[in-house]
């Protein structure tokens, strides 16, 4: 199985295998809907809608950053991360992120939010939101709510605002 991922913005042809990656890596569709339904949002971004192939060229990973805001500051939301099961823990997903975070970067984004697993985004050098007093209107264990800044610009505080389609 290939460590070696090749990552890129994704494609019109990609969408169905992203669909089936995302419906594949979790319970319920309702992750999959939500990439459908940002694709058509306003927060949409192009080019931050990452995917990671195999040698085949196969769609095996897939991240998405959109636009949401901290207070009044623009920020991206990084969710979902999907891997299908077959290839998790090779270190699909982290490419995905990786690129996903290199292309803000590179697009002149400066801060990032995740609601994750609070062991593994640190890798990327997410730290808990509540610290730079980033919150959410929602209950959240504290832990699992994350922010980075992409250059050496302070995190602002405030309340997360999502794009209407996570319904938060």
């Amino acid at each position: 199985m290939s460590t070696d991922w090749t990552t890129r913005a994704e494609t019109d042809a990609d969408i169905p295998a992203i669909r089936a990656v995302v419906q594949a890596a979790f319970d319920t569709g309702d992750e999959a809907d939500l990439v459908d339904r940002l694709r058509t949002d306003p927060s949409w971004i192009e080019g931050l809608s990452i995917v990671a192939t195999d040698d085949s060229g196969a769609v095996v990973g897939h991240t998405l950053l959109t636009r949401c805001h901290i207070g009044d500051t623009e920020a991206l939301c990084l969710a979902p991360c999907a891997v299908a099961p077959d290839h998790q823990r090779t270190g699909a997903g982290s490419a995905a992120i990786r690129a996903a975070l290199d292309a803000a970067a590179d697009l002149g984004e400066r801060f990032v939010v995740v609601l994750g697993h609070p062991t593994y985004y640190p890798r990327f050098g997410f730290t808990r939101a509540s610290a730079h007093g980033i919150r959410v209107s929602i209950e959240v264990p504290d832990d699992a709510l994350m922010a980075l800044a992409l250059k050496d610009d302070p995190l602002p505080g405030g309340t997360i605002h999502y794009a209407a389609p996570f319904g938060i």
